[in-house]
């Protein structure tokens, strides 16, 4: 009977001390990948993704399909697929869904989606989503929207690529991720909305979504330091997602996380404005990352030149890393708050 009480305390510590090391590992393997998120590719990138032959990328339109006809042969090239159950990489969003009052029409267009199935629990999705879509030309002049958003857009191309290599080195994600290129944000978030509408993967089955919109440059309130990224919506919905951002930012970006745009109170409504919201409405908890509104916003001036590459790879990694991590803990994240 010794014998055997010895022999559980020692499977007991023994069990205890993998699982311990399983997390060390997996936190450490994060430190590897994000490594290969870089300014120099995120650069690369984005001169052609907000460059002036994408014509500044308005919804349907030919220069905005030329972008996402970029974004699939990147995805194409890393061997990252569409995921199962589409029968390519585009959800077609019809113009009539985006139709909205006295507003002029727009054609129909597409959101772009990638895929990488995830080891263990494939059936539960970590949703990363970016808005490829800008406001066009306006007076023969092109409206490159680098920062707005083809920061995000860019950014979710690394993002894939590290969960890719993390794949190939038989470390990939243990719950799916679908890397989502929403369309017609700027005319009222049509494509984030069209997929919670129209989801691929049943909706209870998303964990969280995370949302990037604008991250490469400084605004007027962080005239000195481009170290800082706006958080929004991690505590609408889950205690957890808030201070897992938390955790990781101290461990490999340490970011300044402003929370100003997360105020209940605040007057531009940030939270309401870009695409983690039509997630968030469905009770998916949500976050948001913003870098704030700068002198080129939806202006002509708008352009790749002015986007500073270091902050972009940084925040970028901060995304990484927060995806990890919900991708990988033995649990999904809990939805403990109301939402409000």
């Amino acid at each position: 009977m010794k014998k055997l009480l010895l022999s559980s305390a020692i499977l007991t510590l023994f069990l205890t001390s993998c699982s311990s090391a399983q997390k060390t590992q997996t936190l450490a393997e994060a430190g590897t990948y994000i490594s290969t998120i870089t300014a120099p590719e995120l650069s690369k990138h984005l001169y052609i993704v907000a460059g002036d032959e994408m014509q500044g990328r308005n919804t349907g339109e030919p220069g905005q399909k030329k972008a996402g006809e970029y974004l699939i042969n990147e995805y194409k090239k890393m061997d990252i697929s569409f995921p199962p159950g589409a029968t390519d990489f585009y959800q077609k969003v019809p113009s009539e869904f985006m139709k909205r009052g006295f507003a002029p029409k727009l054609n129909d267009s597409e959101n772009i989606w990638a895929f990488i199935k995830g080891s263990e629990k494939p059936d539960e999705i970590l949703v990363i989503s970016a808005h490829y879509d800008h406001v066009g030309m306006k007076n023969g002049e092109i409206y490159n929207g680098a920062d707005d958003d083809g920061s995000g857009t860019v950014a979710l191309l690394e993002i894939a690529q590290a969960f890719k290599e993390a794949q190939k080195k038989g470390h990939g994600p243990k719950r799916s991720i679908l890397f989502l290129h929403v369309t017609g944000e700027e005319h009222g978030l049509h494509g984030s909305r069209y997929y919670s509408e129209n989801p691929l993967f049943p909706l209870k089955n998303t964990i969280a979504n995370i949302n990037i919109d604008m991250i490469g440059r400084r605004d007027t309130l962080h005239p000195n330091t481009n170290n800082y990224i706006y958080v929004i919506g991690s505590d609408r919905l889950s205690s957890e997602l808030h201070s897992i951002n938390e955790e990781v930012n101290t461990k490999y970006t340490q970011l300044k996380l402003d929370y100003k745009y997360n105020e209940r109170n605040d007057p531009e409504r940030i939270y309401f404005r870009s695409d983690h919201y039509n997630f968030a409405k469905k009770g998916i908890p949500a976050i948001f990352f913003f870098n704030g509104v700068h002198a080129d916003y939806h202006l002509p001036s708008d352009t790749p030149d002015k986007i500073e590459y270091d902050a972009l790879a940084k925040r970028a990694q901060l995304a990484f890393a927060l995806a990890w991590e919900l991708a990988n803990r033995e649990e999904r994240i809990k939805v403990d708050r109301d939402g409000k």
